[in-house]
């Protein structure tokens, strides 16, 4: 019956809608039982079903069809989201730089961490670091060494936003156990350890990130740099 709609009649798309509503309801739609005069019963709907095995094909081929449809609308994800994410993520790459975004790197992504961020200006001025040649040969090892040890210095294993910091100061422990004092000035920016903040309540790998103008260090780690730098 339904090859026989479609062969026949010319493409109109609400008869044929209409014709197969007609045929599904017709076919699929269980119906009454029927009592014949020795006492036993049938379904009209099952013996219509399977005398016609194209009706029942069709019916199985439809049901798949509207499952994977709606499957694929769930799973779908927005690319206005996508769009967003991706511009976000790439807009703070820039503010954090190329030291950042090494020492960002090292963290596990599963796991939400506070980064006091040296700026790149803070790297270079405080470090010694400069980008055009830190990344280059030999000295990308003495670079991750670096990074990664002010990253000791710099990152604390919880979320700590600048709205919750108080103007009176609050002391963390860094995942390296140094001690971190912060607080906010009277312009509202945050300061840890006397150093200011330059961007605050960044957004990378889950972690919360404050771009500040220094490096936190402790006085051990300091003085060897300034050896170094006395040295060069």
């Amino acid at each position: 019956m339904l090859l026989d709609l479609i062969s026949s009649a010319p493409f109109q798309p609400k008869l044929h809608l209409k014709h197969f509503f007609h045929f599904y309801q017709y076919y699929f739609t269980p119906q009454p039982q029927l009592i014949d005069h020795t006492g036993s019963s049938s379904m009209m709907g099952r013996t219509r079903v399977l005398r016609n095995p194209i009706a029942f094909v069709s019916g199985l081929v439809f049901g798949c069809f509207v499952i994977l449809t709606l499957t694929t609308m769930l799973r779908l994800p927005d690319p206005t989201t996508r769009a967003t994410t991706h511009h976000s993520n790439n807009h703070n790459k820039l503010l954090i730089g190329n030291f950042g975004e090494m020492m960002m790197e090292m963290l596990p992504e599963d796991l939400a961490f506070t980064v006091f961020l040296p700026s790149e200006k803070a790297f270079k001025r405080d470090l010694r670091l400069d980008p055009s040649d830190s990344f280059v040969g030999e000295k990308m090892n003495d670079t991750y060494a670096v990074v990664s040890r002010v990253l000791g210095f710099s990152a604390v294993p919880r979320s700590i936003v600048s709205e919750t910091v108080a103007f009176g100061k609050e002391m963390y422990d860094s995942i390296s156990g140094f001690v971190l004092h912060i607080s906010k000035d009277e312009d509202g920016r945050l300061v840890v350890n006397g150093v200011r903040s330059e961007r605050v309540d960044l957004r990378r790998k889950g972690s919360v990130v404050h771009v500040m103008d220094g490096v936190l260090m402790d006085a051990e780690f300091r003085q060897s740099v300034q050896y170094d730098g006395e040295e060069d």
